[in-house]
């Protein structure tokens, strides 16, 4: 490997380990500092922070290789992931940083549960807290995987190596720095990914020898297609994607996290500005880069290595370095969010509430760290399997949260007289009809269930008619609840 990448990545590891040594000494005394940042994050931090946790290698490798394969008909699922982003920041965003806080201090996404519903036997706070952990291990293992491949692929290490290295950095800087650190570095990060989607497709469009439509169209008639080959249903299942938002517990605890509801706007306008241009540069990779391979005759083997590619070409190895340190970025500010959720759903979730009631804050704390180490030692254990890149069970956990958590989340927001029974009721079918739509053996001409609809369009309809008609059936909320949404409107208003 050339010397001028070797040193990028250097600076690029040392600048995240000493951002966890800071967040050590400055947020790490308490629980809430170790696993909120103390709910004093400046508007900046917290949007860059909730994006760059969000897209993870997808928008460096996923989104551009689709549409280096297919073209437009690719965009759907960026369009509809910005619409509900967008929409989440709206709705979701400034109630839930009020509401955790008045609820008692909610602190994770199952404490708020909890809280919102007075769950008194633990019901709502022991399911969704298994469905955090239980995915989440596998949703960071799939990020630990692309970490190890790409370390293998670009760095010549092998690819045990690349496991070790890309958890390694993560976890010493999550395992000191809690939340502060976390969202520090995915503020650098998100910097980072953003000026590497910005660089790579301007540069390899200035470098085209013909225009960009005719070799389009020389490589595939479908490349310049809204539709492409696929279906106006293919087109829902793509922008129902951006339905998961409103139930992904690593995007909306970073809500919880920004120092006052006066900031939502500017955090909003910058989030959003961040998705958007992120998002067009992913799209600009995949097209310009499959146009310029096909000048130049290169081969492209895997299409989602595509930004790999274009970055070594084109790029001086100081440069090269700095935007292999992107796809590093986009890996590790994701897996850092998910140890930290699955750490805090253990500490808060099970060992505060079943093992140490009475625990202190520092030694919450320290269950904290141990459970991040826990979580990423599982997480290597099962990325050990070359073959368990979960990509599939990514793109399912996403849906998992979004069906089981989504409506549950918007409709406690604005709906007082949901109740605990609507809560469970939802949670429960939302998820348990996002598996039956996965497994399920029955096909319609040919097709399985998943393979027609993507199966979180099926889990929030169901989830949210459970929650509506199972509150109206069983009794109303009691008057210290209904207080306390009233409390939470407001202070909105």
């Amino acid at each position: 490997m050339e010397t001028g990448t070797l040193i990028s990545l250097a600076v690029y590891f040392i600048a995240m380990l000493g951002i966890g040594l800071y967040a050590y000494q400055k947020s790490t005394s308490d629980a809430s500092g170790y696993m909120l940042g103390g709910r004093s994050l400046p508007p900046s931090v917290a949007a860059l922070s909730a994006g760059a946790s969000d897209m993870s290698g997808w928008i460096l490798m996923g989104l551009p290789g689709a549409m280096f394969v297919s073209g437009l008909s690719s965009t759907w699922i960026a369009i509809g992931l910005v619409i509900g982003a967008w929409c989440n920041y709206l709705i979701v965003a400034p109630r839930l940083r009020v509401y955790t806080e008045v609820a008692n201090d909610s602190i994770t996404i199952p404490d708020y549960f909890a809280n919102r519903f007075e769950d008194k036997g633990h019901a709502l706070r022991i399911v969704s807290a298994l469905v955090i952990i239980i995915f989440f291990t596998l949703y960071t293992s799939s990020g630990v995987v692309a970490g190890g491949k790409l370390f293998e692929n670009s760095f010549g290490m092998s690819y045990e190596t690349g496991l070790y290295v890309t958890t390694g950095v993560v976890v010493l800087y999550t395992l000191f720095g809690g939340f502060l650190a976390v969202s520090l570095t995915d503020f650098v990060q998100g910097c980072i990914m953003f000026i590497a989607l910005i660089l790579v497709p301007t540069v390899t469009y200035s470098l085209l020898d013909a225009p960009l439509g005719e070799t389009l169209v020389n490589i595939n008639p479908d490349m310049l297609s809204w539709i492409g080959a696929g279906s106006a249903l293919g087109i829902i299942s793509a922008m129902s994607w951006g339905f998961g938002y409103f139930g992904q517990p690593h995007i909306i605890v970073r809500f919880m996290s920004v120092r006052s509801v006066k900031d939502m706007p500017t955090m909003r306008r910058i989030g959003m500005s961040w998705m958007i241009v992120s998002a067009l540069g992913a799209v600009s990779t995949g097209l310009f880069g499959a146009a310029y391979a096909a000048q130049k005759g290169i081969v492209v083997e895997d299409p989602e290595t595509i930004f790999l590619i274009l970055s070594e070409l084109l790029f001086h190895p100081l440069i090269a370095g700095f935007l292999l340190a992107a796809i590093l970025a986009a890996i590790m500010s994701t897996i850092s969010s998910q140890l930290l959720v699955s750490s805090s759903s253990l500490t808060e979730d099970f060992y505060k509430i079943f093992v140490r009631p009475d625990a202190s804050d520092k030694e919450l704390v320290l269950v904290g760290r141990i459970s991040v180490a826990l979580v990423a030692v599982l997480a290597i254990y099962l990325a050990y399997d070359r073959d368990s890149t979960i990509l599939g069970l990514v793109s399912n956990a996403w849906a998992g949260f979004g069906a089981a958590f989504g409506p549950l989340v918007i409709i406690s927001l604005l709906w007082s007289r949901m109740n605990f029974y609507g809560a469970l009721a939802g949670m429960v079918s939302g998820a348990g009809t996002v598996l039956i739509w996965i497994y399920s053996p029955i096909t319609i001409n040919g097709q399985s269930l998943s393979g027609l609809l993507y199966e979180i369009v099926p889990g929030f309809i169901v989830s949210t008619l459970a929650i509506v008609v199972v509150s109206l059936l069983t009794p109303a909320p009691n008057e210290k609840i209904t207080d306390t949404f009233e409390k939470v409107k407001a202070q909105l208003s």
